[in-house]
């Protein structure tokens, strides 16, 4: 089973600041060994919200709104990885996938790389952005895309993997399937799914190969201890 541990937004991330020495080093050996048990598929950390955008896809138009986003309310339904030349290409290939999916919206933001964290930043840097879908009402209940709607989907995901675009990406189970860690005062709660947005943007993702939901769960724990957030969520991936 695969799932997408997300961990959300706090007020230190917003400020954009690179993460101490003891939270680096701390996140890479959770991922070090869960990448040596073949656990670790994938992963990614986002800049903060003022470097992002809204998208809103409604009866064919489109309305782009720029970050900051304090009072945000997000619903992860999936994601895409992009590998593109501009923030403007990124755009217009979200633009694709809104006119094969149809009215949506999504949150739009580049990912943290590794010179943004002190490594050596070579000649030519990759331009990454992730796209992040919000789940709708019908995926919430389970309820599959039409035959029309996947094949469009389909064909754009190979137009974008051809043009050496995307990296990765992934939909989610409805939230029912999934569930959230609070930390605060020293202690977790756990909460089952379902659940409504949370308040707080996602900050950055891992995903997992994990026999259970109570595995991601677990490790979803350890990983919220260590990056000292107040949120993180666990959502089994589609398919």
């Amino acid at each position: 089973m695969r799932f997408m541990v997300m961990h959300k937004m706090t007020a230190e991330l917003e400020l954009g600041l690179p993460p101490s020495r003891q939270v680096l080093a701390g996140v890479g050996q959770l991922i070090n060994a869960a990448a040596r048990d073949g656990s670790f598929v994938s992963g990614e950390g986002l800049k903060p919200s003022r470097e992002r955008i809204h998208i809103r896809y409604e009866n064919g138009k489109r309305t782009v709104t720029s970050g900051p986003f304090p009072d945000a309310r997000e619903l992860v339904g999936g994601f895409s990885l992009m590998r593109v030349r501009s923030k403007d290409d990124a755009i217009a290939w979200c633009d694709k996938l809104g006119a094969a999916i149809g009215d949506g919206e999504l949150f739009l933001g580049p990912v943290v790389e590794p010179w943004d964290l002190g490594a050596p930043e070579p000649d030519d840097p990759p331009l990454r952005f992730l796209a992040v879908h919000r789940m709708d009402a019908a995926a919430e209940a389970g309820t599959p895309p039409s035959p029309a709607v996947v094949a469009k989907v389909g064909a754009l995901v190979q137009e974008m993997t051809d043009a050496g675009v995307l990296e990765a990406s992934a939909g989610l189970m409805g939230t029912s399937k999934g569930a959230r860690i609070h930390f605060g005062g020293g202690k977790r709660r756990v909460v089952d799914g379902p659940f409504t947005e949370s308040k707080e943007l996602v900050a950055g993702y891992a995903i997992l190969d994990l026999p259970s939901k109570a595995a991601a769960i677990e490790w979803a724990t350890r990983f919220g201890e260590v990056v000292q957030v107040n949120e993180v969520e666990v959502r089994e991936v589609s398919g």
